[in-house]
């Protein structure tokens, strides 16, 4: 098409205007002229927010426009001009809709209460773009943690060490734990109710607690690899071992005490979790050689039979069991 026909047809607001209500972006090609109209840019916005970027400055200075464009795409406040990034009203709307779109509100914005609570209820990783003494606003703080946890770390020290607002944070993200006051961490209830959630939050824990038997085996019940935090006595408990070691069989040989990776049973349940934890036994001829372990093993992982003794990769039951669960495991027989 000649180059003076496309241009004449981007700067005919009817073809504009029937174009930008299927694909608000094509706004991007329209005239200059057309990019300063209210009724093609309203079009534009209202099928995609982030038309807006393509408007005149003039009309991503206007209330009605911006507000169009962020109640459908709240990122399109990052395409608004600077007065609207600062008016409370269009914050509110863009928030409501993504809420960590507050980042590129104004400071003014970031510190108002009410839009910040908009935003945190949207989406609670808002409360990390908040100014002010909004971080230090209970309410606020208590409705972001029980949405994500994580932003624990932002709310003010003092809600840190707020019992409630903590046991919120950690029912919904256990690793939270990390981020309340030391006397929390130290507080058995809270601390049994992060390590439920997210076994590997036991690290953040007292040390007290830490060597709790109760808390150590919710934790590794969670995820076997929280057993590398609890004191070394539990570290040498054959039932919390047991029990870790079915979450992830490799724990047994990376955080067990020494003399339960030579008990028989607790081998049989790390391969059958993970097979290529064979290798561990390679120092151990009695197990390594010991067949039920090693067709335990390749049942569980088909490339574990690079670990066996060769005997056994001879052993044509053992050799079958490795190809079922990893067809290529054939040419280590």
């Amino acid at each position: 098409m000649d180059c003076d026909v496309v241009e004449q047809m981007w700067a005919d607001q009817d073809v504009v205007l029937k174009r930008v209500r299927k694909a608000g972006l094509l706004l991007a090609h329209a005239s200059t002229y057309l990019r300063g109209s209210r009724e093609v840019v309203l079009e534009a916005v209202r099928q995609n927010g982030l038309a807006l970027m393509h408007a005149s400055a003039e009309l991503r200075a206007d209330l009605e426009v911006v507000l169009e464009a962020v109640r459908q795409n709240g990122v399109a406040l990052r395409h608004a001009g600077v007065g609207m990034r600062g008016s409370a009203e269009v914050g509110k709307a863009a928030v409501q809709q993504n809420g960590l779109v507050l980042l590129h509100a104004s400071d003014e914005v970031r510190a108002d209460r009410e839009v910040v609570l908009h935003a945190v209820r949207q989406n609670g990783l808002a409360l990390q773009h908040a100014l002010g003494e909004v971080p230090a606003d209970r309410e606020v703080v208590l409705e972001a943690v029980r949405r994500s946890g994580a932003v624990l770390q932002y709310a003010a020290v003092a809600l840190r060490g707020d019992r409630e607002v903590v046991l919120a944070a950690v029912r919904q993200h256990g690793r939270s734990l990390q981020h309340a006051a030391p006397e929390l961490q130290g507080d058995g209830e809270i601390v049994r109710e992060a390590v439920g959630q997210a076994g590997i939050a036991l690290e953040f824990a007292s040390w007290g607690l830490r060597g709790d038997r109760e808390i150590v085996l919710a934790a590794v019940r969670q995820a076997g690899g929280a057993l590398q935090h609890a004191q070394d006595e539990l570290a040498a408990d054959r039932e919390v071992v047991l029990e870790a070691l079915r979450q992830k069989g490799s724990v047994l040989f990376d955080y067990a005490a020494a003399e339960l990776r030579r008990d028989r049973e607790l081998v049989l349940e790390a391969v059958r979790q993970n097979g290529k934890v064979l290798i561990h036994l390679m120092g151990n001829p009695e197990l390594h050689n010991d067949r039920e372990v090693v067709l335990a093993a390749a049942q569980s992982q088909g490339e574990s039979l690079r670990y066996a003794p060769l005997a056994l990769r001879a052993d044509r039951e053992v050799v079958l069991a490795a190809v079922r669960r990893h067809g290529p495991a054939v040419e280590l027989a």
